[in-house]
């Protein structure tokens, strides 16, 4: 690699990195370089979702999730138009099967509405049947901002406009130390050495490990879940219409099982919620010592699963059991059998725990002299990338000076 020195260096070729390096080339021409460990863009926690543009129903209003959540949502959608992105917003039903479950749900039509959504209706049984003939429950509630899209194809026309603007996109370029050399910063990648100004930390996965190469104390541990997904066969597909959703637990950090229609075919269910053994791990067999020893000896994750261990054991039930994961399923559709479905992907989500087991719910940024730190960029970062990438390039340039 040429001796350079970049203005500044994005780490991470996520969905998240790349809008991010692309929002600070909108502002300025300046130099910039975009590094990827990877040598394709999207590879983990982007190329590994659902593919859901979600609208901003369970985020508390005035959160950053939600502010980001309905602004990036749309700004996805005009980018999408604009390049020719196949996208579809065909919003989706989250429906109540328990009598418990129907102040939730209005909590959540609360918050929807408190969020910016128009539209929100709420459905009886009969009217869920409308809109989805298989799926079963006493109350719905009909979310029509809700959307779905390829984003490893988003992720790579981000990236296209990065180079556009002048950028340069690095793979197969994983950063193995940095180092203070006057005024600036240098990288030793696996592509080679890296110069720079300022230096913005995207790595999802490995943000705080990142952090800590840079010589700056996250404060969190990421600690990762796996998501694992069965697909409907071919000739039962007719059964989900567009996404059927359960009303989510209040006590627990995830949404549980649902139905998702795929933009490019097909029918996901799931996912459940398990510990990957290996933060980049997407089978029950993916296996990492050291990604497993800093999770259990990170004494915040003992507290987490303190508070959530017999939810937990139920998801693990659920991974190795698929009659298990059939009657979860069958919540929302009494009439879905084990033969209908088929092993699916599964995805890794980066949660950042907190030291007192508290898993950081928001979006987590901390900054140091010359360095940007994202340390949780959890759902719904896909949906809000666009207006994640501006916030952080807001800072750049408040922090940097580059505005």
């Amino acid at each position: 690699m040429p001796e350079k020195t970049f203005d500044v260096a994005v780490i991470g070729g996520g969905i998240v990195g790349t809008a991010t390096a692309m929002a600070i080339l909108r502002r300025r021409p300046i130099s910039l370089a975009l590094i990827e460990k990877e040598d394709r863009l999207a590879a983990h926690q982007t190329g590994n979702n659902s593919g859901v543009i979600h609208s901003g129903l369970y985020y508390k209003p005035g959160s950053l999730k939600a502010r980001n959540c309905t602004a990036g949502r749309e700004a996805l959608y005009a980018f999408c138009a604009e390049r020719g992105i196949p996208v579809e917003r065909c919003g989706k039903v989250v429906v109540a099967t328990r009598q418990e479950q129907l102040p939730v749900l209005e909590e959540l039509r609360r918050r929807g509405e408190a969020n910016g959504l128009a539209g929100l209706r709420r459905l009886r049984p009969e009217e869920i049947r409308e809109i989805e003939p298989h799926a079963a429950g006493i109350a719905g509630l009909f979310v029509p901002q809700t959307g779905i899209v390829d984003y490893a194809r988003v992720t790579e026309a981000y990236a296209v406009e990065v180079r556009q603007k002048g950028g340069e996109v690095l793979l197969a370029a994983e950063v193995h130390s940095i180092a203070r050399d006057g005024g600036g910063l240098v990288l030793e990648t696996g592509a080679g050495e890296v110069c720079c100004r300022y230096l913005v930390n995207c790595a999802g996965l490995q943000s705080d490990r990142v952090a800590r190469v840079a010589g700056v104390e996250p404060g969190v541990r990421i600690v990762p879940f796996r998501g694992e997904y069965y697909e409907l066969v071919p000739e039962r597909r007719d059964l989900v219409k567009n996404l059927i959703y359960p009303v989510p637990d209040p006590e627990f950090p995830f949404l549980g099982v649902h139905f998702t229609r795929r933009i490019a075919g097909g029918v996901e269910a799931g996912p459940n919620a398990v510990l990957a053994f290996k933060r980049e791990g997407y089978t029950r067999w993916s296996f990492s010592a050291r990604d497993l020893l800093d999770a259990l000896s990170y004494g915040g994750f003992w507290r987490m699963a303190g508070g959530y261990w017999r939810m937990g054991v139920g998801e693990f039930w659920r991974s190795w059991n698929k009659r298990a994961f059939v009657r979860a399923l069958r919540e929302l559709m009494p009439e879905i059998t084990a033969a209908d479905l088929v092993p699916g992907g599964a995805g890794v989500r980066a949660q950042a725990l907190d030291p007192d087991g508290k898993l950081a719910d928001d979006f987590r940024i901390v900054e140091s002299e010359r360095q940007i730190h994202v340390l949780n960029a959890p759902s719904p970062a896909a949906t809000a990338s666009i207006a994640i990438g501006e916030t952080i390039a807001d800072l750049v340039a408040v922090r940097f000076g580059l505005g």
